[in-house]
């Protein structure tokens, strides 16, 4: 078995034992049972099991498996947590949190972090020699137009950032966490509204192409404020079922 397929496996393997070790936390009554529209100012309280697992103010931990979410576009963030009530993301600790939250609600919580102006660390030391780091570097502003893989910037913005609305970034996030979700995708342990452009993506890489690409990504120091950008130049090379707006449908 290849490292890279192995570091895919461990990190799969490693969310589930996550979610083992803080199932006796999050399994009190932290969430509404019957949403409602919270008042002003109030859904920072709401969402404190949130920060159980994704830091104080949604900034992430030290622990690679729980990103960040302060700051990611609201649409996106909003996808992903239908995704995981609907069951295309599997991870039990989150879908008893929202199991039985309304759409309205899951968009408020997305909203809220959303709108979280929150300054990032600094990028760890580079954890992979030079020449991975830079087909890491290939792979990401450029990609592999042989093998149909676009560049990751072509949808994901020239800053990889995101793109408002539900396009999300790529910096600030621990390498064993991409490694793990790149690996899920391929897997079909995550899914997304179809059609599913990242599985398809996925699929296209090897396992030495996910470690180059995430190594190279969790080394980038996040540009300025780390905003998404608000549109993208260009239309997406491929269709991309949890995208909006007017690039959703590009040609590819």
């Amino acid at each position: 078995m290849t490292s890279g397929l192995f570091r895919f496996l461990r990190g799969i393997l490693a969310i589930g034992l996550a979610g083992g070790l803080w199932m006796a936390v999050l399994a009190s009554p932290v969430a509404p049972a019957v949403p409602h529209a919270s008042a002003p100012g109030d859904m920072g309280s709401r969402v404190r099991a949130c920060t159980l697992c994704h830091g104080k103010e949604g900034r992430a931990t030290q622990e690679g498996y729980f990103p960040r979410i302060a700051g990611k576009p609201a649409g996106y963030l909003a996808h992903q947590l239908l995704n995981f009530r609907d069951g295309r993301r599997s991870y039990a600790p989150m879908a008893h949190l929202i199991e039985h939250l309304t759409d309205d609600y899951l968009h408020e919580m997305a909203a809220h972090f959303a709108a979280l102006d929150l300054p990032y660390p600094p990028p760890p030391a580079p954890q992979a020699p030079a020449a991975v780091l830079e087909r890491g570097r290939i792979l990401v502003q450029q990609g592999d137009a042989a093998r149909r893989i676009p560049a990751c910037v072509q949808c994901h913005g020239q800053a990889l950032m995101g793109v408002n609305p539900a396009i999300p970034g790529l910096l600030g996030l621990p390498r064993d966490y991409i490694n793990s979700q790149l690996g899920a995708w391929a897997t079909d342990q995550r899914r997304a509204q179809s059609p599913d452009c990242m599985a398809d993506i996925a699929r296209r890489l090897t396992p030495q192409d996910v470690g180059a690409v995430s190594a190279w990504l969790a080394a980038q120091p996040v540009p300025g404020h780390g905003k998404p950008a608000q549109r993208l130049p260009d239309a997406m090379p491929m269709r991309c079922g949890g995208a909006e707006g007017p690039h959703a449908a590009g040609g590819g």
